[in-house]
C-alpha cells in the first residue's frame, strides 16, 4: 500500500494556495483540521499499548499445528495515540449531525435522541439472542407491537420481521412469491423490473433464480403501462416496482398495474425504500401490492450509514402470508409471547429462515419509539414535509439545472436533475465534488440510470427553509462558476482533507494489504 495514497495533497504552496489564500505548514495540518497518516504509518510493529504475559511454550492449543510461528505484523499504539488517531479520522467524516445530507433514495434524516435513549435502556441494550423465552417477554412484546403498527401503516395482512435490510427484504418478498407459485404447481421463470426501479431489484430477482426483463419508462418518468401489459403472460412470476420510483415520482397507475399483474397470475413486489414519501398517507395494501419491504433505518430514522445497521421487515398480502419466513412472534391467550422457530409449530408453508435469529432489536426499539412519539398525525406530517421540501428544491433550481420530469407535475420526496444543457466541459462529478468544498455531502449521482448525468436530491422533512436555502444557494453558485468557465471546479474539492480520488480505480484495484 502506498504510504502517500492517491488524493493526498501534501503541504506545498501550490496545494494550499489554489484559492489565492493561505500558506503552507510544516505539518500539513490546517488549523484544527489535522493531517493523519495510516495506522501503519504512525504505529510501531514492535510496540504494544498494553502489557501481555508471555505465553508458555508448553501451552496446548486446539489448532492442530496451525498456530503462527511469527507474530502478526500489526502496528502498536499507546492508548492516547489510538484515541487521537480515530478521533482525528472521525473529524474527516460528514454526518447528519453536521448538516444537510442530500443523498437521494437514502432518506438520511435526523435521528431523534429519544430513540437512542430507548434503545439503550437496560433490558434492550443487553439482550442476548439465546436467552430463555421467559426472560425476553418485553423484547418480544416490542417486536409484536412494532409488527402491528407496520401492518396498520401499510394496510397489509402480516409482516416478516427478521430481514436485516433492504436487499435482504427484497429477497424475502421474492422468495415468498416463489414459494406461493410452487405451492400451486405453477413454475414461472421471468420477473419484470421497470427501468425506474431500485438497482438492487434486478439483482435480487436474479439471485432468486429468475430471468429479469426490463419494462421501459414513459416520457413522464413512470412505468410504461402499455409495455407492461403487452409483456404479461404465463411465464411472468411477478413485477418488482419501486413506488415512489427512483425518479421521485408516484406511480399513478399503481392499482391498475397490480390488477393487470394479478390477472396474469403473477404477484407484485414493491420496493419500500421510498416509503418516507407516503407514510401516514398511502397504504400500499390498498393499491394491491403483495409484498413490500420497509427500511426501518430510513423511514423511521434509525441511524444508518457505513454499511449498517439496518432492518428491512417485509409486509405481506393475505395471499403470500402463509409463506413468510421463520421465526415470528405469537401472542398467547394469557398475554405471553412466544417465538415460533420451527416449521412444525404451525408455521404453515413457510419457505424457511432468512437469518439465524429474529431481527435487529436495536432497530426495532428505535423505530417503535419513532412511531409512537409521532403518532398518526405526526407521521402524515413527516411525509408531507418531505415532499414539500423536495418540491421546494426542485422549483428553486429548475431555472439553472435541467429537471427532466418537472413537466410531469410535483415530485415526491426527492428532486431529480440531469447534466443536460449544463455548462460545456463540466460534469455532474464536478458539481458533486464542488459541494464538498461548500460544506455539504454530495447528492446521489449518476442514478437513476434513465437520466443522463443524474443528480438525485432528497432533503427529507428534517431540514428548515434556511438550511434548504443555504444548500440551494451553494448549488446555484457552483452552476454559475461552471457557466463562467471556472477551471478550478475540475480540481474540487480543494479544501477537503483529500483531493479528488480516482474512485473507479480504487473500487476495481483496491490495495488491501499493507506494504511499507
Amino acid at each position: 500500500m502506498n504510504a502517500n495514497p492517491s488524493g493526498w495533497r501534501p503541504s506545498t504552496p501550490e496545494a494550499v494556495t489554489l484559492d489565492g489564500e493561505g500558506a503552507p505548514t510544516s505539518t500539513g495540518n490546517r488549523a484544527l483540521m489535522l493531517e493523519e497518516g495510516l495506522i501503519f504509518e504512525i504505529g510501531s510493529l514492535n510496540n504494544c499499548g498494553v502489557d501481555l504475559p508471555t505465553p508458555s511454550a508448553e501451552t496446548s492449543t486446539r489448532l492442530g499445528g496451525m498456530s503462527r510461528s511469527t507474530p502478526p505484523a500489526l502496528p502498536g499504539l499507546s492508548e492516547p495515540e489510538m484515541v487521537r488517531h480515530y478521533t482525528r479520522l472521525s473529524r474527516q467524516n460528514y454526518a447528519i449531525d453536521l448538516g444537510l445530507f442530500p443523498l437521494g433514495s437514502c432518506t438520511m434524516k435526523h435521528n431523534p435522541r429519544l430513540n437512542e435513549k430507548v434503545a439503550r435502556m437496560a433490558g434492550f441494550a443487553d439482550l442476548h439472542p439465546l436467552q430463555p423465552m421467559n426472560s425476553i417477554q418485553g423484547a418480544l412484546g416490542v417486536i409484536d407491537e412494532l409488527a402491528h403498527w407496520l401492518v396498520t401503516l401499510t394496510g397489509m395482512h402480516s409482516v416478516a420481521m427478521s430481514p436485516k435490510a433492504g436487499a435482504h427484504g427484497e429477497l424475502c418478498g421474492v422468495l415468498c412469491i416463489r414459494a406461493a407459485l410452487e405451492a400451486r404447481g405453477d413454475p414461472r421463470e421471468v420477473m419484470l423490473v421497470p427501468s425506474s426501479a431500485h438497482g438492487t431489484n434486478p439483482a435480487t430477482a436474479a439471485f432468486a433464480g429468475y430471468k429479469v426483463e426490463a419494462i421501459p419508462a414513459g416520457d413522464d418518468g413512470r412505468i410504461d403501462f402499455a409495455a407492461l401489459k403487452a409483456r404479461l403472460g404465463p411465464d411472468v412470476a411477478g413485477l418488482m416496482i419501486t413506488n415512489p420510483n427512483t425518479c421521485g415520482l408516484f406511480e399513478r397507475d399503481m392499482i391498475a398495474i397490480c390488477e393487470a399483474v394479478h390477472a396474469a397470475g403473477g404477484y407484485v413486489y414493491c420496493d419500500g425504500a421510498n416509503f418516507n414519501a407516503i407514510v401516514g398517507r398511502v397504504r400500499p395494501g390498498d393499491l394491491g401490492i403483495d409484498a413490500m419491504h420497509i427500511n426501518l433505518h430510513k423511514t423511521f430514522s434509525t441511524p444508518h450509514g457505513g454499511g449498517g445497521p439496518g432492518s428491512g421487515p417485509v409486509v405481506l398480502s393475505e395471499a403470500l402470508a402463509p409463506y413468510a419466513p421463520l421465526p415470528y412472534v405469537t401472542k398467547a391467550a394469557d398475554g405471553s409471547f412466544e417465538l415460533v422457530e420451527e416449521g412444525d409449530e404451525g408455521a404453515g408453508e413457510s419457505f424457511g429462515r432468512m437469518a439465524a435469529f429474529h431481527g435487529q432489536m436495536g432497530m426495532f426499539t428505535r423505530a417503535l419509539a419513532y412511531i409512537l412519539s409521532h403518532g398518526a398525525d405526526g407521521l402524515a406530517q413527516v411525509s408531507g414535509d418531505a415532499v414539500l421540501n423536495a418540491n421546494y428544491v426542485l422549483r428553486a433550481l429548475e431555472d439553472v439545472m435541467e429537471a427532466p420530469f418537472a413537466h410531469a407535475g410535483p415530485c415526491m420526496h426527492e428532486a431529480l436533475f440531469s447534466d443536460e444543457g449544463f455548462a460545456k466541459g463540466f460534469s455532474t462529478l464536478d458539481v458533486a465534488k464542488a459541494l464538498i468544498d461548500e460544506g455539504f455531502h454530495p447528492m446521489t449521482v449518476y442514478f437513476p440510470l434513465v437520466v443522463h448525468g443524474a443528480m438525485l436530491i432528497e432533503p427529507t422533512e428534517c431540514e428548515s427553509k434556511a438550511a434548504l436555502d443555504e444548500f440551494i444557494g451553494a448549488l446555484r453558485g457552483i452552476v454559475e462558476r461552471a457557466r463562467a468557465g471556472d477551471e478550478a471546479l475540475h480540481l474540487a474539492p480543494l479544501y477537503a482533507p483529500r483531493a479528488r480520488l480516482d474512485e473507479t480505480a480504487a473500487a476495481r484495484k483496491p490495495k488491501l494489504v499493507w506494504s511499507d
